[in-house]
């Protein structure tokens, strides 16, 4: 029922900043838990931030640098990733999920989410 595209992914070196944009289509009028995960090579994928209707969540090792945000009007979610470090080198995948209004359920596992964007690598070099 819905799509998703991202963009904005690419090189970086420490200490930059970078922009990932997933876009929705499709039957978008309905409310949806939105997260970012992350998956390098050799280790599981792993949520990195997410966002519903009422509050945010953030992975330990991105609090303080990464931002997600939402704009409705353009049915586009966000995540700002300052101060990039090499650890943060993988592919980058942005999920949905259908949740109740007002709901503060934000997925923590893989197969909690039920609609995925093709995904974004983001390298960061020393």
């Amino acid at each position: 029922q819905v799509q998703l595209v991202e963009s904005g992914g690419g090189l970086a070196q420490a200490g930059d900043s970078l922009r990932l944009s997933c876009a929705a289509s499709g039957r978008t009028d309905r409310n949806y838990a939105m997260g970012w995960l992350r998956q390098a090579p050799g280790k599981e994928r792993e949520l990195v931030a997410g966002i519903n209707s009422r509050t945010t969540y953030y992975a330990d090792s991105v609090e303080g640098r990464f931002t997600i945000s939402r704009d409705n009007d353009k049915k586009t979610v966000y995540l700002q990733m300052n101060s990039l470090k090499p650890e943060d080198t993988a592919v980058y995948y942005c999920a949905a999920v259908r949740v109740g209004l007002y709901s503060d359920y934000i997925p923590r596992r893989r197969d909690g989410y039920d609609y995925w964007g093709q995904g974004a690598q983001v390298t960061v070099s020393s």
